[in-house]
């Protein structure tokens, strides 16, 4: 064991208080001989007593100092709300909801070690997972000179490895141990494990985190309102709230009911396959309603470019290249489709189900029309309907002729 030298730089570990970078602390103390100060990113699902925890657990293994950097709402108005303006989902199911706030932590690290004067930051993360791929992009990006340590990728450490070397030195050891690796965020949480390896299976119901019971304890249906103003989430149950106050609360009554809960199969940043468990209740919510929505308001044109672009900037978002000057051009066209996505939408929550009952808005292409779908003319007559169906059959109609003239030879 090497003592830490007292002029020696600090090194800055981005540390969750998961098996990973629990280990760090003293590996790297250790190893380098140089104090270690964690730094957390609080970009949700951490409250007061989870805050005291990762605190407490820090110093116990051995850190010199300890920062917890409120990040919500940034968080959410730099990265969430582009992802929900875009109704954003990776392989149409995962709602992005942990990951995708790698690049805004690397930032606020990167900016801390400028601060304290530190020439090294360290993360927790092993070679065949995306977040070693955001948070050196990231940091590479926005601080070239910074030595970035990794060394549970670098020195292949395993789990069991790891919660060994906490245990002969009678260090905490997080609740989940070497079982499931569990990450938290605002827009929701992923669960991986011995299940997740392959993709045959789910993981039991004791490894859920938010939504445990929901079926094995089912609930009686609720229904809620939840307002919108610009495409930004606003007001529940006529309630005005900020965006991360009506997301952690709508967290709170979707997650029992199991809504949000899937197991995503896709491609990893590095090119292999992956698989993890998540639950995502409030973004489920959310972005159902705020589809939803959108169909009443946007043009059918508006709705069909904005896909075109939402999907690229969900895989610049998830492969950490949020910084890319390609996302601020994006953001503006996603902003601008958002002026007229205002108004209400009605949900019903059941045991696995979440069900849009209604829409409305001041903006209603719907009800802007004097005509009504399948009953009735309103701004045309039955003979402009008659000649509209004629000249669009025109273009299959003339293919046809074309056809039919070559085959006889006339």
């Amino acid at each position: 064991m090497t003592t830490p030298s007292p002029g020696a730089s600090p090194i800055l570990l981005a540390f969750s208080g998961g098996l990973d970078t629990s280990f760090c602390v003293p590996w790297l103390k250790e190893t380098y001989g140089r104090d270690v100060v964690t730094v957390t990113v609080d970009t949700g699902g951490i409250d007061t007593a989870a805050a005291q925890t990762l605190e407490s657990r820090a110093r116990e293994l051995g850190a010199v100092e300890h920062h917890l950097v409120p990040a919500k709402a940034e968080y959410f108005e730099r990265v969430l709300k582009y992802l929900l303006m875009g109704n954003a989902r990776r392989g149409q199911l995962y709602p992005f909801c942990v990951g995708a706030e790698r690049v805004l932590q690397a930032q606020t690290i990167a900016a801390m070690a400028a601060r304290l004067g530190a020439s090294s930051v360290a993360h927790g993360c092993t070679a065949a997972g995306n977040d070693q791929v955001r948070f050196e992009v990231a940091l590479r990006t926005l601080a070239p000179g910074l030595e970035i340590l990794a060394p549970v990728r670098d020195r292949a450490f395993k789990r069991p490895e790891q919660l060994k070397f906490l245990e002969e030195r009678r260090l905490p050891v997080p609740p989940y141990g070497a079982a499931y690796s569990v990450n938290r965020g605002l827009w929701g949480v992923t669960i991986g494990g011995k299940e997740t390896l392959t993709s045959e299976g789910s993981i039991p119901d004791s490894a859920w985190v938010l939504s445990r019971d929901a079926f094995s304890s089912p609930r009686a249906p609720e229904r809620h309102v939840v307002g919108f103003e610009g495409g930004v989430p606003c007001a529940l149950d006529g309630v005005a709230l900020s965006p991360v106050t009506l997301i952690e609360k709508l967290e709170s009554l979707a997650a029992p009911f199991g809504i949000g809960r899937g197991i995503h199969l896709g491609d990893t940043v590095i090119g292999t396959k992956g698989r993890v468990a998540f639950e995502a209740p409030a973004a489920e919510v959310l972005l159902t309603a705020h589809r939803e929505l959108e169909k009443l308001v946007l043009t059918g044109r508006q709705a069909r470019i904005k896909e075109l672009v939402a999907a690229p900037y969900g895989d610049l978002v998830h492969e950490g290249h949020h910084l890319d000057p390609v996302c601020r051009d994006i953001e503006a066209l996603l902003e601008s489709s958002q002026r007229r996505v205002t108004g209400e939408v009605r949900v019903l929550l059941r045991p696995g189900c979440l069900f849009v009952e209604g829409v409305t808005s001041p903006y209603s292409l719907l009800a802007a029309s004097k005509g009504v779908y399948g009953e009735a003319a309103g701004e045309w007559t039955p003979a402009d309907a008659l000649g509209y169906s004629k000249m669009l059959a025109l273009t299959g109609t003339f293919y046809t002729r074309a056809g039919q003239r070559a085959e006889s030879g006339t």
